[in-house]
Order: structure tokens, then C-alpha cells, then sequence
């Protein structure tokens, strides 16, 4: 039997949709509690809102503002469990807040903004906040708009340089406790039976398979699939007749635009939260990876899901801000290197609503009363918090199977964890500095962590694993055979935009296509027609989701005809 055959012979106790940060931390969550369960994505994982973030693992100082008092405990109280169990993913991050006369959010109310920010994580290992007034803070920052400038302020937070792989992680972890998991594969229908959903209609995306997946006469559907939420919700059919579970819609999300540039003049060395000169709205300016990560933007979203990027006067914006806040900059499109948008799947509100006020605590919607009993939805949930959403997640699902809850075990370290000064880190660097760059070693554990030397063992079989997928940067090709052997890549673009960066780094990914498809058809087992099948398809992501709209004439001229 293929494996789809072997699936549809089970049956599940949980059984999860969608595979974004949320739905992978319920995976781990309920496989390492004994559950049997399956995860199914439609896509990658981290394909859509978990890779679009700011990548910040932070306690939400904004929502001091609105009164958000219990989410902000919450995300500082998960940041710290992060920042020791994913040690090699997410860390420290030193963010500086310029405080201007005459805008929004004077200094008395930063400074207080501190004192409860250090107070609701009384818990920390972090440094507490400093102010500094303005005298010192222009000298620690001579190139920002000196113009009303009143001082600022200094905290700590954390950093995930690669968000994708916080959720690939858990999802490996979720494998290791024997979940079961796929990736492109969509649920196509929800068949109910009285008030229970008691099967899943699924058909791979690639090559249109069809299949059911069962559920446990106690089990529970949770559906995490984000700004979907409420698609997934029509697929509800009852006696093969359509009928949507619920009326309401639940989902209102708003669209973050990114930009990302290289270090430019007067930029900072510290990340900056600042308050844009023209309209007030917060933003960040964060070094990311030898670069700079600027964003994001806040607007109401209610178009294609399938096809998101940053608009041409979104782009304008975060150049414009930015160039306010450092004028030395002097930033213009032609210095952006790589967009990126995505959609916040936050509760619905009339669209009169200011988007800053719509609540980020996550709502978890029992489908009970809309006639459903064993389906939750998740509404919202940050990247920061996805753990403890996951807990509640899990406990709310014993609870519907009428089961006593065992321990909660995620606060254990995910499959990479490893510190620094690991004496692996050192037995490796001994072991194989004679065959590869130390920058390279390093740059292996700080996206794999302890996983790195599976990587490394990759390139004792075949020496040509070793080689750089282009002298620009450390990557190397046993990374590329590695995401498709053990990391469930599948396309390109899974590849190099979430199991690695390249797509980031290096105008998009395009040059690299020729060294990355001749690679995995080498060593992955990559066809000739997958790989051209796969080419056109990674044109045609970037085309519709991050090449602008103001480089798209020239981009595609320099395409070849079968690429348009």
C-alpha cells in the first residue's frame, strides 16, 4: 500500500489543518501527550503568515496601549521559555525607541510604557530597559532626525532570523513523537455525521491523488489554517450536500508588507522601533542577517490569499519613513533587495475600525455552537505565543474527548537546541575546518543548530556537497540534498525561501536556479521535468508574491520566452 493507503486505513484522535507555527506546535503538543496525530498543509510549512513576520519574538510593548495586559504576560512569559528551548533560533535583540515632541507617544509614556514592560516580565533573563535622555541619545545616535528628538529608550527582546525553521522544528518534533505529516495536501471536504465531522476528504496537490482521513469516534479537528480559517470552515458538507459550518466570519486580517536592504548609510546597529513622521504608526528597522528587515504595514485585506506582495505604495512608505528617521539613508527602490507580504489572521471588525485597535490575543472558536462538536478554530495567535496557543489547543481538545489531560511537555528544547559553547559546536569545527570555511561551519549551526551535523555528514558521502551554491555566501549544496531528504522540501521554493535564505540574499534566488536544480537532480532524485516543471513555478511565486510591481517590465524582458 502507498502511504496514502496506509492513512486512510487509520484512524486519528487529533487531526490538524494547516501547518503554520500554531498547527505545528499543536502537532509536537499532542504527540508528545500520546494523541494520535496527523497534520495536513496545503502547502509548505510556514508558507504563508508565519514566514511573513517581523521575526521578532517580543512581549508586544504596543499593547500596553490598549490595555492588553494578560497578552503581554503571556508573550514575555514565552519569549523566556524560547529563548531556552530554541537557543541556536531565537535570540536576544537589543531594540531602541526614539522618542520626538509632538507625536503620539511622548517620553513620560514610553518611560512608563518601560517600567510595565520590565514589570509584567518580572521572570526575565534579560536586561531591564534604560532611558536615555537626549543629550546622551544623540550621541549614541548621530545620524537619526535630530528634529523635536526628546531622548529615548533601550529594552531587550528577541530575534527569530529564521521564523520558518522555529516552525519546521516543531514540526520534526511533532514526526519524532510519531505524528504523522503531510505537506501539499489539501482538504477538499469535511463530511459530517449528526454533529460530528467523522472524515476528511484530501487530494495531493501535485499529483491529484485523492484520499479520506478517519477520525477516532472521540476525535477533535482543530483548525489552525489562519487567514483560511473561514474557507476551511464552507468545506463542511453533511450528506454530500454543501453546508458550511457557521455563518459568521471570523477572520477580518490585515496585510504586513517588508522590505529588505543592505546596510546603508547612518544605519543603526541596534534595531529601531519608531513612530513613522507622517502618519504615526509604529514600525521597525531591524539588522537581520547581515541586512536590514524594514516594516510593516497595517491594512484591511479581502483579496487572493494565494497571491500577496507588497504594493507599490507600500514599498514607497517604509523607504519614505525610513529616510525620515535616518535622513542619511537616503533610501530609494532601487536599494531594495527582496519583498515580502503577508496576511494577520486577526478577528473581523468593520473595516471603520483603526486597524492598530484590533485585538492580537488569540480567540479560540468552538464550532459547537454552530452545530459542530468536535471542531475548534483558532482566531489570531502571534508567532511569540504559538506554544502556549497550542497548550490551550490540546487541553481544550481532552476536554471535548472527555479525557483526563497528561503534561503538557512542550516546555522541553526543540530537536536543535544547542548553545554556543557546545563542545559539539567544537568537535565539528576540529572534525571538518579542514575541508570546509569556518564561517560556513558557524552558519550551518546557526540555522540547524545540533541538526547541523546531519548536514555536515552529507558532505563525507559526496565531496561536491561541500561546495558553495555561490561564492557570495556560506551555504552550501548538502544543504539543498538535506531539505529535500529530511526536511520535506518539495519545490523550490521551499528551498530557498524557508528551509534556507537564499532567495533573500540573492536577487531573489533567480541566479542560483541552474546550481540548485543540477543538485537535486544529482542527489536528491529530482527528474529533468521536475526540475523545468519547478523553474517555471518558482517564476511565476516570485512574479505574483515579491518581485514589485515596478520591476516586473524589466524582470520579465530579461526572462527567456517559456519562462513569461
Amino acid at each position: 500500500m502507498g502511504d496514502y493507503q496506509k492513512i486512510q486505513a487509520e484512524t486519528y484522535d487529533l487531526i490538524v489543518i494547516g501547518g503554520g507555527i500554531n498547527g505545528a506546535g499543536v502537532a509536537r503538543d499532542a504527540a508528545l501527550r500520546g494523541l494520535k496525530t496527523i497534520l495536513i498543509e496545503k502547502g509548505d510549512f510556514a508558507g504563508a503568515t508565519s514566514s511573513w513576520s517581523t521575526r521578532l519574538v517580543h512581549g508586544g510593548l504596543r499593547y500596553l496601549e490598549y490595555f492588553e495586559f494578560p497578552l503581554v504576560r503571556e508573550s514575555l512569559r514565552e519569549r523566556e521559555i524560547l529563548l531556552r528551548t530554541a537557543p541556536h533560533l531565537v535570540k536576544p535583540l537589543l531594540l531602541t525607541v526614539p522618542v520626538y515632541g509632538g507625536r503620539s507617544r511622548p517620553y513620560w509614556k514610553i518611560w512608563a510604557g518601560m517600567l510595565l514592560y520590565d514589570v509584567f516580565s518580572y521572570d526575565k533573563s534579560l536586561p531591564t530597559h534604560r532611558m536615555l535622555p537626549n543629550t546622551q541619545f544623540q550621541q549614541l545616535f548621530r545620524s537619526l532626525d535630530k528634529e523635536n528628538l526628546k531622548g529615548g529608550a533601550q529594552y531587550y527582546d528577541a530575534q527569530v532570523e529564521y521564523a520558518e525553521r522555529l516552525c519546521l522544528e516543531n514540526i520534526i518534533a511533532a514526526k519524532q513523537a510519531g505524528a504523522t505529516i503531510l505537506n501539499y495536501v489539501e482538504v477538499t471536504g469535511l463530511d459530517r455525521e449528526g454533529k460530528r465531522i467523522n472524515q476528511l476528504n484530501c487530494r495531493d496537490v501535485f499529483s491529484g491523488e485523492t484520499f479520506t482521513v478517519k477520525g477516532s469516534p472521540k476525535a477533535v479537528v482543530i483548525n489552525t489554517s489562519g487567514p483560511w480559517v473561514d474557507r476551511v470552515c464552507k468545506l463542511g458538507r453533511q450528506k454530500d450536500e454543501a453546508a458550511p459550518i457557521g455563518t459568521t466570519r471570523k477572520i477580518g486580517g490585515t496585510k504586513g508588507s517588508h522590505i529588505i536592504v543592505d546596510p546603508f548609510p547612518g544605519a543603526p546597529e541596534t534595531s529601531l522601533y519608531v513612530e513613522a513622521k507622517s502618519d504615526g504608526r509604529p514600525f521597525f528597522i531591524v539588522p537581520w542577517l547581515g541586512m536590514y528587515l524594514i516594516g510593516t504595514t497595517d491594512i484591511y485585506f479581502n483579496e487572493n490569499l494565494e497571491a500577496i506582495k507588497a504594493d507599490n505604495d507600500e514599498i514607497d512608505y517604509l523607504l519614505r519613513e525610513t529616510n525620515g528617521i535616518l535622513p542619511t539613508a537616503e533610501l530609494s527602490r532601487q536599494d531594495v533587495k527582496f519583498t515580502y507580504s503577508g496576511v494577520r489572521p486577526l478577528p473581523y471588525v468593520e473595516p471603520s475600525q483603526k486597524t492598530a485597535a484590533i485585538t492580537r490575543k488569540h480567540i479560540v472558536y468552538d464550532h459547537d455552537k454552530d452545530g459542530v462538536e468536535n471542531l475548534l478554530s483558532l482566531i489570531g495567535g502571534k508567532l511569540t505565543t504559538y506554544r502556549q496557543v497550542a497548550e490551550e489547543l490540546v487541553e481544550a481538545s481532552y476536554q471535548k474527548m472527555g479525557r483526563p489531560a497528561p503534561r503538557c511537555e512542550t516546555d522541553t528544547p526543540l530537536p536543535g537546541a544547542i548553545f554556543p559553547n557546545d563542545t559539539r559546536i567544537g568537535q565539528a569545527l576540529y572534525d571538518y575546518r579542514p575541508q570546509l570555511p569556518l564561517k560556513t561551519i558557524h552558519h550551518l549551526f546557526s540555522i540547524y543548530g545540533a541538526r547541523a551535523l546531519e548536514v555536515l555528514q552529507l558532505t563525507d558521502e559526496h565531496e561536491e556537497l561541500r561546495e558553495k551554491i555561490t561564492p557570495a555566501l556560506p551555504d552550501i549544496k548538502a544543504q539543498l540534498v538535506y531539505g529535500v531528504r529530511s526536511e520535506m522540501a518539495q519545490t523550490l521554493v521551499d528551498i530557498t525561501r524557508r528551509r534556507t535564505t537564499l532567495a533573500m540574499h540573492a536577487r531573489y534566488g533567480l541566479d542560483l536556479l541552474p546550481t540548485i536544480t543540477e543538485t537535486l537532480q544529482k542527489y536528491a532524485g529530482w527528474t529533468q521535468e521536475k526540475c523545468d516543471r519547478e523553474v517555471v513555478a518558482y517564476h511565476d511565486y516570485m512574479r505574483l508574491n515579491c518581485i514589485p510591481d515596478y520591476e516586473l517590465e524589466a524582470w520579465e524582458k530579461a526572462l527567456s520566452p517559456q519562462m513569461v
